[in-house]
């Protein structure tokens, strides 16, 4: 199990803000944030993973530098992928992608890092996710 530590949007491309709270709709994920409706709607990203990221880099570290809708910390990555199921506070997800086949760009002076180590999911049950919920993979 791990911890919910950002809770990201943004109505752009680009780094996302931490708002602590959004509502995940199903068939939909995030109102107000740039892929709601897309095939991959919501974003989750590591924060272990991305504080080394953003150390190599010198930049300081913060929930949505990498452009991901949920930042987490201490969900075991190799426990996900495809077709995973996880519970994020009140909502229930499902892994449709892990990172992007297609170029990505970067939000900054980085790698992208969602394109290789983001997990993108489709939100099959809704509810509200705030900052400090868990999230665990569900059997």
């Amino acid at each position: 199990m791990g911890t919910v530590i950002g809770v990201n949007m943004s109505p752009q491309r680009g780094s996302k803000v931490n708002v602590g709270r959004a509502y995940l709709k199903p068939g939909y994920g995030i109102e107000g944030d740039v892929h709601g409706g897309s095939p991959r709607p919501v974003s989750l990203f590591f924060a272990e993973r991305a504080r080394e990221i953003a150390a190599a880099y010198g930049i300081d570290f913060s929930p949505g530098i990498f452009a991901e809708n949920l930042t987490v910390e201490g969900l075991p990555q190799e426990g996900i992928k495809e077709g995973t199921r996880l519970k994020a506070g009140e909502a229930v997800l499902q892994v449709i992608a892990i990172g992007k086949k297609e170029k990505a760009s970067s939000p900054g002076p980085f790698p992208a890092p969602l394109k290789s180590g983001g997990v993108f999911c489709q939100v099959l049950e809704g509810g509200w996710v705030k900052e400090g919920d868990s999230i665990e993979i569900l059997p």
